[in-house]
């Protein structure tokens, strides 16, 4: 079996070394919708060695995966923080360190932009990727914690991380489609 993770049932799923979701509070009136998504004073998620180095956004169709046969890491500085503001995913963290008590574990994270909307942090050296499951384009913010360098990202190829599901297949985005019923 598969089990994803959100926010509701996180502290009972076991998660990767350094992995953390930090709730984001959706404030809401007559005039709109207000989400504060990173903050100074968030202690687990900010600080040092987790400062504020650029922000982006991706905006992705629905059943497309960003890096679709490979997994995308970074090997030295950087650690990202996902929000989902629109639409859902499927967020992978692999845990390929070798020096890490969760090595070999596989977390997949259900982050839903109007359930229970929060920031995953996505720990440096962690394998990782997401899938759009909504049937609307996805809006992903990420705050990493070092400038763009592309010399600071690279790629593995699923065949070759290792990481297969509890039925002992390696690890792709076709399993994660079916159980949603999205189509590329």
């Amino acid at each position: 079996m598969i089990e994803f993770i959100d926010f509701k049932n996180k502290d009972s799923a076991d998660l990767i070394k350094d992995v953390f979701l930090y709730p984001l509070k959706i404030n809401s009136d007559e005039s709109g919708v207000l989400v504060e998504t990173l903050r100074i004073d968030w202690k687990e998620i900010y600080g040092k060695k987790r400062e504020f180095f650029m922000q982006y956004y991706s905006v992705t169709p629905p059943g497309t995966a960003r890096d679709e046969d490979v997994w995308h890491y970074h090997p030295t500085v950087q650690d990202d923080r996902f929000i989902v503001v629109q639409g859902a995913t499927v967020v992978a963290i692999a845990d390929n360190r070798e020096e890490s008590p969760t090595k070999g574990l596989l977390n997949l994270f259900h982050m839903q932009s109007d359930i229970d909307p929060y920031i995953l942090l996505i720990p440096k050296k962690t394998l990782h990727g997401f899938l759009v499951v909504s049937q609307k384009p996805a809006i992903l913010l990420n705050f990493p914690t070092a400038l763009y360098n592309p010399e600071e990202e690279e790629r593995l190829p699923f065949d070759r991380a290792g990481i297969k599901f509890p039925d002992d297949t390696f690890f792709n985005w076709d399993i994660i489609r079916k159980l949603f019923n999205t189509n590329e």
